[in-house]
């Protein structure tokens, strides 16, 4: 089972301390969903887990399908399984989203000791995979990222996800900046890849509304660095109710 588990967790950027001691276990097939105010160290969790080099661990290990990973390059953690969608993907000028699919999926590849993809298959899986997603069949041709809207840059995250099929997924933040046509074809897209699949899914939000698309098991709230409360569903409906206030009421009084 390619089970993620993140142990006492600490970790900085420059002087500045992020991480305060984060403890997080997301296993196959469950769908967790981290929520938190802003500032409170959620896309920095999802970056440390991907392996960003500007952010260093100082106690603490990741941990995925048995192995730590705590200093594996970024590379190798997506060849052992990871995978992350962006907050703001990047645009790459010059390279047609089809060059770039083909090479991921090549790359997933070798990583298995396979041959590179058949140009014939290629061109098969990539066309299921975006009637799956519902990525129009003109952006074969256009510059990843290059020119698209926020919307269109999150359904591409999606459709690398339904061509990798990797073990667990980081969604950071996914929602972020979407009309709710786009989130609906969004949550549409990793209800569709994920569920089937026996992923293991962590999705990163401080919205409410994409989770009731998603339906996560299990929900963790994150201040100030660390995940301060755990439940079910049942917390994303009282967020939508109180807000954070409750929460930093509740850490002051614990302090």
């Amino acid at each position: 089972m390619a089970d993620l588990e993140i142990k006492n967790l600490h970790v900085q950027a420059g002087d500045k301390q992020i991480l305060k001691g984060v403890d997080l276990t997301v296993r196959s097939g469950e769908f967790h969903a981290l929520m938190g105010p802003n500032g409170s160290g959620k896309s920095t969790l999802a970056n440390v887990i991907m392996g960003h080099p500007n952010l260093e661990v100082t106690e603490g290990t990741v941990t995925f399908d048995g192995e730590d990973i705590t200093e594996a390059a970024p590379d190798e953690r997506a060849r052992a399984g990871l995978f992350m969608a962006f907050q703001y993907p990047v645009a790459i000028p010059g390279v047609t989203v089809t060059k770039y699919l083909r090479m991921v999926i090549n790359a997933h590849r070798e990583a298995r000791g396979e041959q590179p993809i058949p140009l014939k298959e290629f061109r098969t899986t990539v066309q299921e995979a975006m009637e799956l997603t519902s990525v129009p069949k003109e952006f074969s041709t256009r510059y990843l990222n290059e020119g698209f809207s926020g919307g269109e840059k999150k359904r591409m995250e999606i459709l690398q996800l339904a061509l990798q099929k990797p073990a667990l997924a980081v969604l950071d933040e996914t929602d972020s900046g979407l009309d709710i046509d786009a989130l609906n074809v969004v949550a549409a897209g990793v209800n569709t890849v994920a569920q089937p699949s026996g992923m293991g899914v962590l999705i990163i939000t401080h919205y409410q509304r994409i989770l009731h698309m998603v339906k996560p098991e299990f929900v963790h709230i994150m201040f100030d660095g660390r995940i301060v409360k755990q439940g079910g569903p049942e917390l994303v409906t009282v967020l939508e109710e109180k807000g954070y206030g409750w929460i930093r009421e509740e850490v002051a009084a614990a302090a």
